[in-house]
């Protein structure tokens, strides 16, 4: 949403060099970061979980909004160029049209979640037949030439 690069207009834009932390997992700043330029990384216990590389994107927001420690790390992969409010909470209760596209954002991860939540129960109770079958293709594929098929006699 290039849209929320204008809320930002006036704003101080900080410059951070390839490898830099923006956020810490774990930490507390109440920081909330708008992408202007460069590609992040999103880290949970250091493995890749995200990669945000549009500019008005937003990272951050979580922690400010559940005012709980940042539950990944954001590292930056480029230069990158980004707004970093500070007054976080303040600024999304000022910009309700913000307010509404993080909540939107919030919403949208969460339906992708739990429909991958819900894949994963599948398959693991057997009701994925699909991903039951990817499974079983996978299995075949890594097979030796000379060991008998699953279900096949010799």
């Amino acid at each position: 949403m290039a849209d929320i690069l204008d809320y930002c207009e006036g704003r101080e834009a900080r410059s951070f060099k390839p490898g830099s932390v923006l956020i810490e997992e774990g930490g507390r700043d109440g920081k909330l970061f708008v992408l202007i330029e460069g590609q992040v990384e999103v880290l949970r216990k250091e493995t890749q979980v995200s990669y945000i590389d549009e500019p008005g994107s937003i990272f951050g927001e979580m922690s400010v909004l559940l005012d709980m420690p940042h539950s990944a790390t954001v590292k930056a992969l480029s230069a990158v160029k980004a707004y970093m409010i500070d007054d976080a909470i303040k600024f999304l209760q000022s910009q309700p049209e913000i307010a509404i596209y993080v909540a939107s954002l919030l919403a949208r991860r969460l339906y992708y979640t739990t429909s991958y939540l819900v894949d994963l129960q599948q398959q693991a109770a057997g009701k994925r037949e699909d991903l039951d079958l990817v499974d079983r293709i996978l299995a075949q594929l890594v097979q030796k030439p000379d060991e008998p098929k699953a279900g096949k006699k010799r």
